[in-house]
């Protein structure tokens, strides 16, 4: 072992010095076997350990004299992870990642079949990742084996707040550990983390980059550091790490906020020859205007430039003690610090299904074409920012108390803010024109949602196109402050034993998980501060509003011509460019209007309490603590067997979770609604002040078995078949116990929501049934065929409902409410398989890694289904990659193509008001294109660059049907130019 050791040691440095790695990764690979053996209690380190004690098979006794470096070796190291591992495990060394032309570890990992990424539009940033249909909260992620606090609100982290350059090594673990998990249906991803034991001595690293993307074309620095040291007669080491790395991105969006489903009325049809329209539910209206007629329509359409900057700070610190060869103290801390800052400027109008004319519906219902008179237009700009910290600091002691027995301890405690202090997360404007100077607007759709947006025609005041922007008719509408914030805070010990004796390992512990989680929101919308200048102003004619604004608010325009290219559709010629605190500022130094009369004031608002200052007041419906705290007991035992004369191996496990939940909420019912004078297509909700504490209470506990069998049929083909019992808890998110229903709302367009703490947990029944061939020296194919059986599926429910009988002053009647909440829903089954083909052509440099997902379900979603109790798994989409690398002589090139088809994202669209329950949310098919190359200058220096998106992918998304376009995003390309130096 030792030698082996060694051996390895010295391939690696010798990689690390040729194959152009960051030095940020390579010490992290100085030693691979020792690094991932000190993961404890990992599969990685039982593989690589029985991998050094086994038998090498017959191609590679017969080809030992051969030593390869760079990119190969990496390969060859996940490669035999995968293939000793007790379960179905994909790694990927840290080489891997600092090599990869991406840009955080989410983008990484989809290289791995049944891997696929979700991205930021906005930034075109991986942020979370799919693995086997299942994304989001089905995916656990954890540091060294521990649990991450994430103050987002759901299970799963933001990936673009993990700094690669960190990371020495990650596993995706497609089957559970019971010793590690049990609590992901897709998979649990274990990020592992440098140590300075991983190789004893003095090494110092540093890396610095720029990068740019094509629109903006700002270059902005990637620089880090790694010092790392071993003292005391190697007895005591240190290591420290740190990077800071900033991306600045412009991206054009199109966008419609919601396709709401509901019923058209005959005289609102193009052809109609009714002299009058007013649709109606009432059954006695004469027929033409009775809403009969299913369809959809767009609620909202505009589009917008994000200018977005996103800086992340990451540092490490890992002390380790080592005072006899049995006993390993090791203590980290691991903090990261996102600040994502994003200015918006764009447009919008704004529809209601019962003012449509001239309509024209597709064979499937949707709004195709229609006109509205009176549409009023918004100018909107604004400053969004927020801020993700994460504080872990934990403790590990691994004591080897004989041969035989080994006790393992660990503890940690983390903390996550989202928007900590002072920051508010979002500052609106809103100005433009209505009333007197609306539009008799037009609105067609040109085509689907992958190639083409809609069209808007007769645009301007009163239909004059070319006063769209003009300054002297604009007047102030809304402004509104926004800022969610959320704390996460998570304590956990986990103490486990293993026993080791000939062919048998024995493990049983114990794990303690403690989570509380705490929300609020703030804004103007509770108080509702964001009408106080609503109106337009004069020209528009609606009573309020200050027109014109003055002139040194606007800062310019972004011209809407060629918008998103390779798309049609046509869009009015430009948006301004205007910032919102400004604005805000204007209207705040106007004064008081309770102190005296200010012409523009919406005195008819039923605005209380305003002052002049836009001051945000807390939501009590907002409020919530969640707090979790699960005990898991755990016994696994492993045997090496043998089934005619082919070596079995065998590992059963079990593990049961009790969950105990508790959620505090304060709720408060709605007591009557006013609609603006200002502008009538705005209401106010108002409520009692006096609240009421809700408390919610939930316990379940489950048992969850595990079998694991994979048979080396011969040195170079293997079997595997694996059975378990798998849950993935709700979001914490959707616990709260109280119903929230906002203060502004549109008129048809009344929203809520409920939370559920009584949600139980999704089950799974998984089974995987896999071959693998090892035909040659860092070469595989695998088929994986797998089957989950997914109980209790959580859906988010709409019904529209009266609430506490406040009356809807647009109707005269009840108002009807869309209320979304989470239930159970019903069970599914999801299917699949996976390929791999990894191949590398001997010493010539060449190689290639390829994969494909094939996946299927008993539960489709049904686009004809109107029920309100519509289900689908979502997630599920076929995928492949493709990686075409050369690597030797200190060159590397590396070719990334990427391919996902059409997938169902979710339910709930920004706008989902319809009567039929809650509308989807389509990702349409993308394929992306990498390139990434460097080169090593001497033995410690190398270049690096990377082109991120070659082919300018863009991401769209569609509603319910493909012409129902929701989003497109066009994000461009990326350059990185970049250089690292090792001591």
């Amino acid at each position: 072992m030792v030698a082996r050791t060694a051996l390895v040691a010295a391939i690696v440095s010798r990689r690390a010095l040729m194959g152009g790695v960051s030095p940020l990764m390579a010490l992290a690979l100085l030693s691979p076997g020792t690094a991932f053996a000190q993961q404890a209690g990992t599969p990685q380190a039982t593989a690589i350990d029985a991998q050094a004690n086994s038998p090498a098979p017959a191609d590679q006794a017969n080809e030992s004299e051969i030593i390869v470096t760079g990119l190969r070796s990496s390969l060859q190291r996940n490669l035999d992870i995968k293939r000793t591992a007790t379960g179905v495990v994909d790694a990927i060394s840290a080489e891997d990642i600092g090599k990869f032309p991406d840009s955080n570890v989410a983008a990484s990992l989809q290289r791995l079949p049944g891997v696929s990424i979700e991205r930021s539009g906005a930034r075109g940033e991986p942020t979370g990742i799919t693995v086997r249909g299942f994304g989001g909260d089905f995916n656990t992620t954890l540091y060294d084996g521990r649990r991450i606090s994430t103050a987002a609100g759901g299970r799963q982290i933001d990936f673009s707040t993990v700094g690669s350059d960190f990371i020495g090594g990650l596993s995706v673990f497609k089957t559970p550990d019971v010793a590690l998990a049990s609590s992901s249906i897709g998979a649990t991803v274990n990020i592992q983390f440098p140590k300075p034991f991983d190789h004893p001595g003095f090494r110092t690293a540093i890396s610095a980059a720029g990068s740019a993307q094509d629109r903006s074309g700002r270059i902005v620095p990637t620089i880090g550091a790694l010092v790392s040291d071993t003292f005391a007669n190697d007895t005591l080491g240190i290591l420290s790490s740190f990077i800071y790395t900033k991306r600045d991105t412009d991206t054009n969006r199109v966008y419609v906020s919601g396709w709401p489903g509901g019923n058209f009325a005959p005289c609102q049809l193009a052809g109609s020859t009714a002299s009058t329209c007013s649709p109606t539910t009432n059954a006695t209206a004469p027929a033409s205007d009775q809403r009969t007629l299913t369809g959809w329509f767009p609620q909202q359409y505009g589009a917008e430039q994000q200018r977005t900057k996103d800086e992340r700070v990451d540092g490490r610190v890992a002390l380790q003690w080592h005072p006899s060869n049995d006993v390993m103290v090791t203590l980290d801390n691991n903090f990261s610090r996102q600040t994502i800052s994003t200015d918006v400027y764009g447009f919008g109008v704004w529809f209601n299904q019962g003012n449509l004319r001239n309509v024209k519906q597709d064979a499937n219902g949707t709004a195709v074409s229609f006109t509205q008179t009176g549409t009023p237009t918004d100018f909107t700009a604004a400053n969004n920012k927020q801020v993700l910290q994460t504080n872990q600091t934990g403790l590990n002691v691994k004591w080897d108390v004989n041969p035989k027995l080994t006790i393992e301890a660990d503890g940690a405690y983390a903390k996550s803010w989202l928007n900590p202090g002072g920051v508010i997360e979002k500052s609106n404007g809103d100005i433009g024109y209505g009333g007197a100077l609306g539009t008799n607007l037009g609105f067609d759709v040109t085509g689907n949602s992958n190639k083409s947006f809609p069209t808007i025609s007769n645009y301007g005041p009163a239909g004059n196109a070319g006063g769209w922007a003009d300054p002297s008719l604009i007047g102030s509408h809304v402004t509104v402050l926004q800022t969610q914030k959320n704390t996460d805070e998570l304590k956990q010990f986990r103490g486990v034993a293993t026993w080791k004796e000939g062919n048998l390992t024995l493990k049983a512990g114990g794990q303690y998980v403690d989570d509380t989680f705490h929300k609020q929101n703030a804004s103007t919308f509770t108080n509702n501060f964001w009408q106080a200048y609503a109106g337009y102003g004069g020209p528009s004619g609606q009573g309020s509003g200050i027109a014109p604004l003055p002139s040194n608010l606007y800062r310019g325009s972004i011209s809407l011509n060629n918008f998103i290219p390779g798309f049609s559709g046509s869009l009015p010629p430009s948006v301004l460019i205007y910032s919102p605190a400004a604005y805000q500022a204007y209207l705040s130094s106007l004064g008081n209007p309770q102190a005296q009369t200010i012409p523009g004031y919406n005195y008819g608002g039923g605005i209380k309490g305003f002052t002049g200052a836009f001051d945000q007041a807390i939501d009590p419906n907002s409020l919530r603590t969640i707090r979790e705290k699960t005990w898991s007991l755990f016994f696994s035992a492993q045997i090496e067997a043998q089934v005619a004369n082919m070596p079995l191996h065998i590992a059963v496990g079990l593990r049961n979770e009790n969950t105990h939940l508790t959620s505090i909420g304060q709720g408060r019912q709605p007591t009557g609604i006013t609609q603006s004078k200002a502008d009538p297509t705005l209401l106010s909700v108002a409520f009692p002040v006096e609240t009421q504490q809700v408390v919610g209470k939930n316990n379940y506990s489950f048992m969850l078995p595990t079998l694991d069998l994979r048979l080396e049929v011969t040195d170079k083909l293997q079997l595997r078949f694996d059975a378990s019992r798998t849950l993935t808890r709700p979001g914490l998110d959707l616990l709260s116990p109280v119903l929230s229903i906002g203060n502004g709302q549109r008129v048809g367009a009344l929203s809520g929501s409920g939370g559920n703490p009584m949600l139980k947990p999704y089950l799974a029944d998984n089974y995987d049934l896999a071959a693998e061939w090892y035909y040659q020296r860092n070469s595989y194919l695998s088929v994986d065929f797998f089957l989950k059986n997914v109980s209790n599926f959580i859906v988010n429910g709409v019904t529209r409902q009266t609430v506490n009988g406040v009356i809807d002053p647009t109707t005269g009647q009840p108002a009807i409410f869309s209320i979304s909440q989470s239930v159970n829903g019903p069970d599914a089954t999801v299917r699949g398989v996976e390929i791999a083909w990894q191949q590398v052509f001997g010493d010539s440099g060449f190689g290639f890694q390829a994969n494909a997902t094939l996946v299927d379900t008993n539960k489709p979603y049904n686009a004809k289904d109107v029920s309100q109790s519509g289900f689908a798994v979502t997630g599920l989409a076929n995928s492949a990659n493709f990686v075409g690398f050369y690597d030797k002589n200190g060159f590397q090139f590396r070719t990334a193509l990427n391919w996902r088809d059409e997938y169902l994202l979710g339910f709930s669209q920004n706008q989902n008001t319809g009567s039929y329950g809650a509308e989807p949310t389509f990702v349409n098919q993308s394929f992306q294109v990498d390139l990434t190359s460097s080169y090593d200058v001497t033995r410690n220096f190398s270049i690096f660059g990377e082109i991120l998106n070659l082919n300018k992918n863009k991401q769209s998304t569609h509603g319910r049907f493909k012409n129902q376009m929701l989003d497109v995003f066009d994000y461009g390309r990326r350059f990185t130019l970049g250089a690292r130096y090792r001591f």
